[in-house]
């Protein structure tokens, strides 16, 4: 396995590399349009709604979370699940300036 060079860039251009491959699967793009959609979330919200098992649920929501893109409290004995909202600002401003930024090919 290589080393991994991610300590040679930004701190800016890591979280958006970290995004971006969090999002990367279609399960959490599903799960991340379930979450838009309510306030909170518990994992077993989310196994009622995709034809997935709640151990690969938990494993995407895990994900999910270790990029930031999701944020969970503990409320008894679940945790609650909603979007962070400063993830979703960052990345969407990156895609933005990428968008502004545009410049024909000529290839």
């Amino acid at each position: 396995m290589g080393l991994t060079k991610s300590h040679q860039f930004s701190l800016y251009q890591n979280d958006i590399a970290s995004i971006a491959k969090a999002i990367g699967h279609p399960a959490r793009v599903a799960i991340i349009e379930i979450l838009l959609t309510k306030k909170n979330c518990i994992c077993n919200d989310i196994v009622d709604i995709l034809p997935l098992a709640q151990a690969t649920i938990s494993q995407h929501l895990k994900e999910l979370k270790t990029a930031g893109i999701i944020q969970g409290t503990i409320e008894g004995k679940t945790l609650c699940y909603c979007i962070n909202n400063e993830k979703i600002k960052l990345l969407s401003e990156f895609l933005q300036s990428v968008k502004n930024h545009q410049i024909s090919c000529d290839c």
